[in-house]
């Protein structure tokens, strides 16, 4: 099974390919995607139709809309493949359920899922009146131009009413396609993610001055790790269970007091998710190593939460240092303490959570599946219709109406 990387690779040299017209290497590489999803089976029949092949266009673009039953471009698409192929009620069909698809929207903009297209509801009744005028329904015509005029943007109005003068004089007309060599394309950030990164950079040798006594100077805290590895990045009186700090230490960053007897041990869960690249075969001390640089960055970007004292199921976001000293009262009032939780993903904060209310399928490596019931971390809001997340150590896009807020306080949300 090929990795990730090598796929969105191979996608991105597809799109390449189509962009200098070498359409043999573009078919190649993406029907070398085992499984392919909707998204790059419309790919393989765009290229086919470019290389005028509408035959084998047909059936790329059926596969593609067996696979993802609302995509309105593909739809679209395939009654070009059959105007070509002059099967014109089949291409009015399928013009007529990409209109459906649109959901009396006035279009339907691709651009956030990687095609630079917007799907227009005036160009889809055009493609109707077009099948319409090869099997000779010239009334039917002219009122699906009627409606795409009413539709249709103030720029288009003009071209819209030469083709209506041309249906009025039984003149046919031929249909519109999206524009020529546009393809969905891999997201920019799973591109840059191919990039190396050296996340452990030069040596660096640090001194510690020591106090009489052969006690350290500063400060130190006591944390239960639970990282991906499932002990801490370094061993010795930090790990989880060392001793606690001694009677010449100085109180921890935060705490107002200037009595030793203040500290108190402060559990942390952590829960990262990392991206790094290493050598074929490298040895279990590197990786630790890749693994400890990597979490020292995370830490400090991951979102905090603290655990309600009163429902140990739920934990409340830290969103500033009010919450903070919030969180310092209540702990205070509870046996167990203050209990942190840090989530990050690929150095980068959790927003929020949401639950999935709807299944979703992945149509390509940038989506994320959904079930009912996931819990997703939200990492960004790509547009009004699209979040990006994380579940399971996977991170893509998906519909934000596919899911709900889940409460401030965040119920059942493990590291």
């Amino acid at each position: 099974m090929p990795l990730l990387g090598d796929l969105v690779r191979d996608w991105h040299r597809g799109v390449e390919a189509v962009a200098r017209g070498d359409w043999d290497c573009a078919l190649r590489l993406f029907s070398g995607i085992p499984e392919p999803p909707a998204r790059m089976s419309f790919n393989v029949g765009c290229v086919h139709l470019l290389a005028g092949d509408p035959e084998a266009a047909l059936q790329a673009f059926d596969q593609a809309v067996t696979k993802d039953a609302c995509l309105a471009v593909g739809f679209f698409q395939r009654g070009v493949a059959s105007f070509q192929l002059r099967r014109f009620r089949e291409a009015l069909s399928d013009f007529r359920e990409a209109l459906a698809q649109l959901k009396d929207n006035a279009a339907l903009d691709y651009t956030q899922l990687g095609l630079r297209c917007k799907l227009q509801a005036w160009e889809v009744l055009f493609n109707v009146a077009a099948a319409q005028c090869q099997l000779g329904l010239w009334a039917e015509a002219t009122r699906s131009l009627e409606d795409a005029i009413s539709k249709g943007p103030e720029e288009a109005h003009e071209a819209l009413d030469v083709a209506l003068g041309r249906v009025q004089g039984r003149a046919p007309l031929q249909p519109r396609q999206t524009p020529r060599g546009e393809v969905f394309r891999p997201r920019r950030r799973h591109l840059e993610h191919l990039e190396p990164v050296d996340f452990l950079g030069k040596a660096k040798v640090k001194g510690a001055a020591r106090r009489p006594g052969g006690a350290h100077s500063g400060s130190r805290h006591r944390a239960a790790w639970a990282g991906p590895t499932g002990s801490p990045p370094s061993a010795g009186p930090l790990a989880a269970g060392g001793p606690g700090p001694g009677p010449s230490e100085g109180p921890a960053s935060g705490v107002a007091t200037g009595q030793p007897a203040a500290l108190v041990t402060v559990m942390v869960q952590c829960a990262f998710t990392l991206a790094l690249r290493a050598p074929r075969g490298a040895d279990l001390s590197s990786l630790r190593a890749l693994i400890g640089q990597a979490l020292s960055s995370q830490a400090q970007r991951g979102q905090l939460s603290y655990r309600d004292p009163s429902d140990s199921s739920c934990w409340v976001p830290l969103t500033g240092e009010e919450a903070l000293q919030t969180a310092w009262q209540e702990a205070a009032a509870g046996p167990t303490g203050l209990q942190l939780q840090c989530r990050g993903v690929g150095g980068r904060p959790v927003l929020y959570q949401v639950v999935a209310q709807h299944s979703y399928s992945a149509q390509g490596p940038e989506d994320l599946a959904l079930q009912p019931g996931d819990t997703v971390d939200v990492l960004c809001q790509v547009d009004q219709a699209w979040l990006e997340g994380h579940r399971d150590g996977h991170v893509g896009i998906f519909p934000k109406c596919f899911v709900v807020p889940a409460s401030r306080r965040v119920r059942g949300a493990r590291p």
